[in-house]
């Protein structure tokens, strides 16, 4: 029986163990939706090849054109299973909570949820988790206990050291031998010209990637006033006070440029970058982002 979910991230997570929220969650917003948001699109789609005369014009990604002005014609392989790896992203930033729950908690959350989808749905779904390298890594499968072992993981994981992210998602790619979809989840906060190079060895590699971007509201509003004393999650960094009032327009204005450039990689990437906030109810992050999928599937 599925229970009401309340609209509160905090409240979501209250609701009971990890487990129990995350199949409340896919009963409550996936199960509503009668199709896969992968089944038929990303389990058989291979890459993007430019447009010639003579190819059939329902294989045009109109998406592809809308953000680039020229015609691009999907190619597809025979239908397999889908293999999904889950990236997750345990670093000291993610330790952050604010007023709603810690970038973390709303990541693992996140994580479980798109597991037990994956699995209802019998597709093979691995879980690697990171900080500065890989911590905790799962292989992936279609079995009920995968999800067990899975959730375990995330329960026991505390975020930790300062994160290297392009480094970590590099260093994975060559164990991953199969075309996959990668789900990264992550507050993201690394070099973006870094980050964009290990993107662009996902995609060379023919994967398919989400990115799931976790913020705080307060990272991106900075409504900081007075002195105030700045803790650095990471445990290799200071403590540092400043004045925010003097220091808000130029936050602002780098916050900006960080998220509009790391939104541009991925649209030129063909990468799908899917912004979730800490205080948002989560049933609507993932349902938005699944109605999108589907929507695009109907095409």
């Amino acid at each position: 029986m599925t229970v009401p979910l309340p609209s509160r991230p905090i409240e979501v997570a209250q609701l009971g163990s990890l487990e129990y929220v995350a199949r409340q969650l896919v009963e409550g917003i996936v199960m509503g939706r009668h199709r896969s948001p992968y089944k038929g699109t990303s389990v058989e789609f291979v890459e993007h090849r430019e447009y010639f005369p003579g190819d059939e014009i329902r294989h045009i990604d109109w998406r592809a054109y809308g953000k680039t002005g020229r015609y691009y014609i999907k190619e597809f392989e025979d239908e397999t299973n889908l293999t999904a790896h889950l990236l997750v992203d345990a670093s000291g930033s993610m330790k952050y909570a604010g007023d709603s729950l810690s970038k973390f908690e709303y990541a693992r959350i996140v994580s479980a949820t798109l597991a037990w989808m994956f699995i209802g749905q019998r597709d093979a779904i691995g879980l690697t988790v990171f900080d500065s390298a890989v911590t905790e890594q799962l292989p992936p499968s279609s079995s009920r206990n995968t999800f067990s072992h899975l959730i375990h993981v995330l329960e026991q994981t505390v975020p930790g050291n300062d994160t290297s992210l392009a480094d970590v998602v590099e260093a994975i790619l060559p164990a991953i031998r199969r075309r996959s979809l990668l789900i990264l989840i992550s507050d993201c906060l690394d070099s973006v010209d870094r980050l964009e190079s290990a993107l662009q060895r996902c995609r060379h590699a023919k994967h398919e990637v989400v990115v799931f971007r976790i913020t705080a509201p307060e990272e991106i509003d900075f409504p900081f006033s007075g002195p105030t004393q700045f803790r650095s999650l990471e445990p290799t960094a200071s403590n540092v006070l400043v004045d925010p009032a003097r220091l808000r327009k130029e936050y602002l204005r780098q916050y900006a440029e960080f998220t509009e450039r790391l939104e541009t990689i991925c649209g030129n990437l063909f990468i799908d970058y899917v912004p979730l906030v800490t205080s948002d109810p989560i049933q609507d992050a993932l349902g938005s982002w699944l109605d999108r999928r589907m929507s695009l599937a109907r095409r």
